[in-house]
């Protein structure tokens, strides 16, 4: 895209992985961009959380799929991802406990993954062998047709590829049913539909195109990056201010002028400033609802009350005084029925009665995100948006899932804290402004997905874009930085045809 004609100021509001991209890639291209966070650390949902007694915790995303992406990020700038932190490939990817003494170590290597499918269902190995050739099919036309593109027409997917690549993209046909043309055995099931949760929505309502998650997930690979993600953060941070972004912290944006269907100027709790355009990288429903009049909104608040929302969650960041032996880096706890904890989050709304948890045990890979022989645990419910939630609540999921926990790793965990702290539904809401409180977005659902998603332009407000979770392409940390990426050459486009 050719030079701007004269610099413009632009504001992007919130500094989460879709605020961090946009920023960047406008003053890569020229423009003077000023980044308005509302909470005193960047990052948003992947912000850390450092202790006074030596833990360092991820607040929120502690998966790194599709490296892809957080690649290609980096070399749009010149750089690489090793420029700025250690990447670790994880081995076992992960486990899932389905019982105390049946337990699936997931492998990265591909081969060995053949080798555990075909010793629990005869004959698998053949059947992913397929999956996975149809999973990267769709990786590959979705991260090169469809995640980039900005979701403003149908016209826009008029490309001769993704014509003639339409069925097998299964749009059309749940995971759910995808999953059980190849695989029989629950426990397989179960390892090829829980990406399904990240995207929120039960795998009979999510297209089968995600299977594409399988992909990003079993054969490119899960990492870490020495130091947890707030290192990830750190590192776009500096990207952007090598192109000249200046960050404010603790200031929240509290409104707009507007003229002629413009934004003139932006308002925060300290400023009002000139801006010639604005990306609203915050909650998308919190823009649109609380700081521009309702003529100025793309949607009502009966539309957003229509969304499918993917789950909040309750989490605990537990500092551990001893090591646990059993735990691995990432362990999904699938001891329960995960259909009953699914329609207790998306189809009938209310506190699950036996559910499902994840724990992550970053101690396990890097020693220095807690005290010498100590264990950072992170657990994460799934639970539905909206929920009340108090102390009282969160203390009796405490018990319930340590229990679990306990049983499971054979030794007590509890007795043995030096740091717990819980987050839930309220907390999501007083600190990022979240819709219902979720953890995560839209729900991927058919209905939600590309077009379909709220638009990423403002119909009312020329020089407004939005970027995040709440449009395109969807939740997600790769996701939230294709839309940053993706916003911002909307924005660009827009200030080039002045």
């Amino acid at each position: 895209m050719p030079a701007l004609k004269t610099i413009k100021n632009i504001a992007v509001i919130g500094s989460g992985f879709a605020g961090l991209s946009a920023a960047a890639y406008l003053a890569k291209a020229g423009c003077s961009v000023e980044v308005f966070e509302k909470n005193e650390d960047i990052g948003g949902r992947a912000r850390q959380l450092h202790t006074t007694n030596g833990y360092f915790f991820d607040m929120g995303p502690s998966w790194y799929w599709m490296p892809d992406v957080f690649e290609k990020f980096f070399n749009d700038f010149g750089y690489k991802p090793a420029d700025f932190y250690d990447l670790r490939l994880l081995d076992p990817e992960y486990v899932i406990v389905f019982g105390k003494d049946d337990v699936m170590e997931v492998p990265a290597s591909v081969p060995a993954l053949f080798r555990l499918f075909e010793g629990i269902e005869k004959g698998s190995s053949d059947a992913l062998k397929l999956f996975l050739k149809e999973a990267a099919f769709k990786y590959r036309v979705g991260m090169n047709k469809l995640v980039y593109k900005p979701g403003l027409s149908i016209r826009e997917f008029a490309d001769a590829e993704l014509v003639k690549g339409l069925f097998r993209l299964q749009v059309f046909t749940s995971l759910s049913t995808h999953v059980r043309k190849y695989f029989k055995d629950p426990r397989l099931i179960a390892l090829m539909e829980f990406p399904a949760l990240f995207l929120g929505a039960m795998p009979e309502d999510t297209p089968a195109l995600y299977s594409l998650m399988n992909h990003a997930g079993l054969k490119l690979g899960t990492w870490y990056p020495m130091g947890g993600f707030g290192k990830v953060v750190e590192a776009m941070k500096e990207v952007a201010e090598r192109q000249g972004v200046k960050f404010y912290t603790e200031e929240p944006v509290t409104g707009f002028n507007i003229r002629q269907h413009k934004i003139t100027a932006v308002q925060t709790a300290f400023r009002q400033k000139e801006f010639d355009g604005v990306i609203g990288a915050a909650d998308y429903h919190h823009i649109e609802q609380q700081l521009l009049e309702p003529q100025y909104r793309n949607y009502s608040p009966g539309y957003w009350k229509g969304r499918v929302m993917a789950p909040s969650a309750l989490i605990y960041y537990l500092g551990v005084k001893k090591k646990v032996k059993k735990l691995k880096h990432h362990n999904l706890f699938f001891d329960e029925d995960l259909k009953v904890h699914a329609q207790q989050i998306y189809k009938q709304p209310q506190w699950p009665t036996k559910p499902l948890f994840y724990v992550c045990c970053t101690s396990k890979t890097d020693s220095k995100v807690a005290p010498a022989g100590h264990e950072n645990i992170f657990i994460l419910m799934p639970l539905a948006v909206g929920l009340e939630d108090n102390e009282d609540t969160r203390e009796k999921y405490f018990e319930m899932i340590m229990n679990r926990l306990e049983d499971y790793c054979g030794e007590n965990i509890s007795n043995h804290l030096d740091y717990k702290k819980s987050y839930c539904v309220s907390d999501f809401k007083s600190d990022y402004n979240s819709f219902g409180g979720n953890a995560y977005g839209l729900a991927n659902t058919l209905r939600q997905t590309a077009i379909l998603k709220p638009s990423i332009r403002n119909k009312q407000v020329k020089n407004l874009f939005y970027a995040g979770h709440l449009t395109v392409p969807g939740p997600g940390v790769p996701p939230a930085i294709i839309s940053g990426n993706v916003a911002a050459n909307q924005l660009l486009n827009y200030l080039h045809s002045l």
